[in-house]
């Protein structure tokens, strides 16, 4: 037999010599183990699934009974930061609102806070800069107009004192007041 175990069986006599020990009988069986004095300890279970957050029962425990600690409450992390949602035209809009405060270019600034809020509409979104920017830009178009054509009437009254001065007048009247024909023309 080739593993180590110890062989009970008796061996045939073959020859033996008279120095030979003779084969020992096989060992009565053991007695089964004696039970244990104390319980056995009751198996561990695994952890527990989380569990939502339970009312507190209205009950006290029965006097006696072993304290038991409040399970920890799992609850769900907390969801992750998004940035919220841009609002289509909200950056047009403001663009819109700074270049129509420029006042040479306030018509531009009109035009981009128009399409700012056209675009916010479609989204069903409000969009305040662009509408603060349509305002300030309807201002700054009619201030605009107004100085343009003042600028011109201004203009156009010194053009008419120097015709008249080049036609041969000794004097012509501007805003009111009587110029020698000399004095218009060193101004103009």
């Amino acid at each position: 037999m080739s593993d180590n175990t110890p062989n009970n069986e008796p061996v045939p006599n073959s020859g033996a010599s008279a120095g030979d020990v003779p084969p020992t009988p096989p060992a009565p069986p053991t007695a089964p183990p004696a039970p244990p004095t104390a319980p056995p300890a009751a198996p561990t279970a695994p952890p527990a699934a989380p569990q939502a957050p339970q009312e507190p029962a209205s009950q006290a425990p029965a006097p006696g009974a072993p304290y038991a600690a409040p399970a920890p409450n799992y609850a769900a992390p907390a969801p992750a930061y998004s940035a919220p949602a841009t609002v289509p035209g909200k950056t047009l809009g403001i663009v819109g609102l700074i270049v129509s405060i420029i006042f040479p270019i306030s018509l531009i600034g009109l035009i981009l806070s128009i399409v700012a809020l056209v675009q916010s509409k479609k989204a069903k979104a409000s969009n305040i800069p662009a509408v603060i920017g349509i305002i300030i830009g309807v201002i700054g178009v009619i201030v605009g107009i107004v100085i343009l054509v003042s600028i011109f009437a201004l203009a156009g009254t010194g053009v008419e004192a120097v015709e008249a001065c080049l036609s041969g007048a000794e004097s012509a009247e501007i805003f009111g007041q009587t110029l020698s024909c000399s004095e218009i023309l060193e101004q103009y």
